[in-house]
């Protein structure tokens, strides 16, 4: 596997970024590499100062960028007006096949952009959806899209539910997974003109595995595996998982320190435990799916733990050919389903 990262996206780039890198060292073997996209003096300066012994610095190689997009550019213009940025470059390495994934921290929709724009996409598809999985007391659940396409038409629905299922089993182990339609309601009747005819495509599809809608609250029952929805929906409901994920563990610590301050540290010793275990940095980056390369999506927030484990993702996507996958799914669509 030969990987792109870009050393210059994210709130704390280059440095944990780069330490990321050092820690996923352990996960390779064979002719695994790792290309390092960015200043060129800060990867210099970060390898110098690096714990790696001189046969691992061997694995890294330095693509030197001069421009940088900021998380606030417009997606698009970044793009073109910024074509020596990290992204940009990642993104042209991949189109012409000389790394098999990229991974950025950066601005998301310079991501999308630039994947779609120079790394294409898949034979059948027609708009890339980002995955990302959500771990529950039932097990993992992924969601697609949450912030690639906030307007979609139902084919496009369609078919993130052939790429998450894919995505499903590759990343989770999950074998024929329930897929869920996000709505307002479980019955046919509601939603939107645009959901309900996603539901009829999905219903109507044999390769999905297609369980009905499913409601914001259904995501941590254990009644689906994989849930699709627009993008729009779908980073609302990313986000508002992480802040209430965030703000219960601390609501909870906060009041077994006051109700039995003599058991506050085996209390928080156990609850950073069960953090742990529904961390999203434990789950690295988030698939663009549907590209044609593998291109992982990190929150701006990454810290090394999730860079490392990007890493490992790509490593897995890469090595069990998920791409192959989804386009031989997409394929064997019911003819009726395709997208124009």
């Amino acid at each position: 596997m030969r990987v792109a990262v870009d050393v210059m996206g994210g709130d704390h780039a280059p440095a944990e970024i780069l330490q990321g890198c050092w820690q996923a060292v352990s996960l390779l073997d064979g002719q695994d590499t790792i290309c390092l996209v960015g200043d060129p003096k800060s990867i210099c300066d970060g390898l110098a100062q690096s714990p790696l012994t001189e046969e691992q610095k061997r694995r890294f190689q330095t693509v030197a960028t001069t421009q940088v997009i900021a998380m606030d550019d417009p997606p698009v213009e970044a793009i073109r007006n910024k074509p020596d940025s990290s992204i940009a470059v990642m993104c042209k390495l991949a189109a012409k096949r000389q790394v098999d994934a990229v991974i950025s921290a950066g601005n998301t929709g310079a991501c999308v952009a630039a994947a779609q724009l120079r790394m294409r996409l898949l034979p059948g598809v027609s708009r890339p959806g980002i995955a990302i999985v959500l771990p529950t007391f039932y097990g993992p659940v992924v969601i697609c899209d949450v912030g690639a396409n906030i307007a979609p038409k139902p084919q496009h629905l369609e078919h993130y539910a052939f790429m998450a299922g894919a995505y499903a089993t590759a990343s989770c182990g999950v074998e024929n997974p329930r897929v869920g339609l996000l709505n307002v309601g479980e019955e046919d009747a509601k939603g939107t003109a645009m959901v309900k005819e996603t539901g009829k495509l999905l219903r109507d599809e044999p390769q999905i595995n297609f369980v009905g809608n499913v409601e914001g609250r259904d995501l941590f029952k254990g009644l689906v595996d994989v849930v699709v929805c627009d993008g729009f929906v779908g980073n609302i409901v990313l986000k508002f998982t992480e802040g209430i994920v965030g703000g219960l563990f601390e609501t909870i610590v906060a009041e077994l320190q006051r109700v039995v301050p003599q058991l506050a540290g085996q209390f928080s010793a156990a609850m950073e435990q069960i953090y742990n275990r529904y961390d999203w940095q434990e789950y690295g980056g988030a698939p663009l799916l549907g590209v044609n390369g593998y291109c992982l999506i990190c929150h701006g927030r990454s810290q090394a733990k999730a860079i490392k484990n990007a890493i490992r993702v790509a490593k897995q996507l890469t090595a069990g050919k998920l791409n192959d996958t989804i386009v031989q799914r997409i394929k064997q669509a019911t003819p009726s389903n395709g997208v124009s």
